[in-house]
């Protein structure tokens, strides 16, 4: 049977291996392509055990099989803050709703909704005003583009989120059959809460 838990503080703390493994698995798929290591996702989760932020995780029986994150947008201001520098919304305004993972087999099940339901919830009961996420950016005739891929914008948008205009980050890593990191771009989307 499926379950989501809310995961918070603590609970995060004994769930960061879980979900470090769950993360790269996941994000070796196209889009991220990203060749992951799990010392970094460790490291990397740990913002999680922050006043404030969340993990909605997802569980086939004891089996961590989907997981989302979601912060206040002040713990990542120095990754964003430039992306936002020429919005008028106050980062302290900002709930960010980071990355979510979700195996193949349990797609399209509506775990998607639970994921931002949590995560929304959580922002509201910090009285946050808005929820972003970032998604990558890569060339539709990229070599590794799967044929049958098919982006989450639509879904994003039925739930009120829509891209922002030049609000763009960059982060590096390593992608899957590369010997060194690169940057790539991702786009940010808004919904006022």
């Amino acid at each position: 049977m499926i379950r989501t838990r809310i995961l918070t503080g603590d609970a995060v703390a004994e769930a960061l291996d879980d979900l470090a493994r769950l993360r790269i698995a996941v994000f070796r798929d196209w889009p991220y392509l990203y060749d992951g290591d799990l010392d970094y996702e460790r490291d990397y989760l740990r913002a999680y055990q922050s006043p404030g932020a969340v993990v909605v995780a997802a569980y086939d029986g004891a089996r961590m099989i989907g997981a989302s994150t979601g912060a206040p947008m002040e713990d990542h201001a120095g990754d964003f803050a430039a992306a936002f520098a020429a919005r008028s919304e106050p980062l302290d305004q900002i709930f960010y709703c980071a990355e979510s993972v979700l195996l193949p087999d349990y797609r399209g099940h509506g775990l998607g909704h639970a994921f931002f339901d949590g995560r929304e919830a959580q922002a509201r009961a910090l009285g946050r005003r808005f929820c972003t996420f970032c998604r990558v950016v890569r060339p539709e005739d990229h070599p590794l583009h799967p044929q049958d891929y098919r982006p989450l914008d639509g879904f994003w948008r039925k739930r009120g989120y829509a891209p922002l205009p030049g609000v763009v980050a960059e982060f590096e890593w390593k992608d899957i059959g590369e010997d060194d990191p690169t940057r790539k771009p991702l786009q940010f989307w808004m919904k006022t809460l």
